[in-house]
């Protein structure tokens, strides 16, 4: 849809719960069950049922220009590339568009090849995200990773002589057999490619995944090793180019991801698909993990979405607003700006958590200048227990000021 005047800004998150097969270490809503068909008639009436859902939605929200998509998953580009296109054009003509909307879709290595990148780019994808995670082949076996970095690189190239100029790379630190050199050698590899953006992760063993339930066999770095590699990565990092500004994400000059920084700063998006979480007019809602019920509710042209579509479903109150505020500008490098907190609760930031925000700052886990507190490097590593430290029900009930949500 075509943009009309400035009005609020807003997100859009699609989920694709599909892979042709799932990673040892991945606790996402997907199914790899439908293989490498991408036309399944099950993936084609889940894509119906987005779309129903998409133009639903977009007729609620006029008000809005849209200035980020993402479309992640599962893997998006194992649909095939009409489908995925659908969904893309059926967007562009439900929505208004904000100037220089960012659009994001993941792609897989083994699920993409230069005419579907070539299509995408076509229908107005403008930022492509690839997961490498590794360029060594140990690690991208024990990862379950179904690509090669060869095939990794093909598809680098192809998604530039398709027109991408805006391209993200993950990458993943904590890896069975992982070392320090063989961290800096996969950056290496990315850096010498010259892609916008890199995201780093830190692998998790998540409770039900194939690699949690063999994880007295394998062969990890410990917590010391995995904090030495952070810090060496952020080091090579910045040295060539990519600066960082959240705990996991790094570019260069002016290709920060526009719809992650939303979520960090506390910004409205929806969500679509199973899975998919949404935080809108002070609501925040989830649709639950059920691809089946999702699309036999649509194919009803519903008017809104049935509560018993939703898994969650609450009112942002001033207290949760506050925590989430905290808990989300501490994931970023610029950490959080006592003024503006005063601005959006009426509250003195120093005199409600300063003193045990000195404590950190003492032992180097944060930094205190320009009247910002920010996690260091050292701190980002073990960010979630400082930030529930910070939470102690009575000193935010003493300590806020009540009002209207900002």
């Amino acid at each position: 849809m075509k943009k009309q005047e400035v009005f609020k800004k807003l997100g859009l998150y699609v989920h694709i719960p599909f892979c042709i097969h799932k990673c040892a270490y991945c606790d996402f809503y997907s199914t790899d069950r439908f293989g490498q068909d991408g036309e399944h008639p099950q993936i084609k009436a889940y894509c119906k049922a987005l779309r129903y859902h998409l133009r639903m939605v977009g007729e609620k929200v006029t008000d809005y220009d849209v200035d980020s998509v993402y479309i992640g998953g599962g893997t998006p580009t194992a649909l095939s590339s009409a489908l995925l296109c659908s969904i893309v054009k059926e967007i562009k003509n439900d929505y208004y568009e904000a100037d220089a909307l960012e659009w994001t879709v993941e792609c897989n290595p083994a699920t993409s090849d230069y005419a579907s990148l070539r299509r995408l780019r076509r229908c107005g994808v403008n930022r492509l995200s690839i997961g490498l995670q590794s360029a060594n082949a140990q690690e991208l076996t024990a990862l379950g990773r179904i690509h090669t970095k060869e095939e990794f690189e093909e598809t680098f190239f192809q998604a530039r002589d398709a027109g991408f100029e805006n391209i993200n790379v993950d990458v993943m630190f904590g890896i069975p057999h992982q070392t320090q050199d063989s961290l800096l050698e996969t950056l290496s590899y990315i850096v010498s490619l010259e892609p916008e953006h890199i995201s780093l992760y830190n692998l998790i063993l998540e409770d039900g995944t194939p690699l949690f339930k063999k994880r007295e066999s394998l062969v990890l770095p410990d917590e010391n090793e995995e904090f030495a590699m952070y810090q060496a990565a952020i080091r090579f990092l910045a040295e060539n180019g990519y600066a960082q500004y959240e705990i996991s994400n790094f570019a260069k000059e002016g290709y920060r991801c526009r719809h992650n920084l939303r979520y960090w700063q506390g910004e409205e998006y929806l969500g679509f698909g199973p899975a998919a979480h949404s935080y809108y007019a002070g609501h925040r809602f989830a649709i639950a993990k059920d691809t089946e019920q999702y699309i036999q509710i649509m194919r009803g042209k519903p008017k809104q979405l049935p509560a018993d579509l939703l898994s969650e479903n609450e009112r942002i109150h001033r207290r949760d607003e506050l925590i989430e505020y905290i808990m989300l500008r501490l994931r970023l490098c610029e950490g959080i700006d006592c003024a503006d907190f005063a601005a959006r609760f009426s509250g003195d930031f120093e005199a409600i958590f300063g003193k045990k925000c000195a404590v950190y700052v003492k032992h180097g886990f944060m930094q205190h200048q320009d009247n910002r507190y920010a996690l260091t490097p050292k701190g980002m590593f073990v960010s979630n227990t400082i930030i529930s430290s910070l939470f102690p029900d009575s000193v935010l009930e003493k300590s806020l000021k009540k009002g209207p949500r900002y």
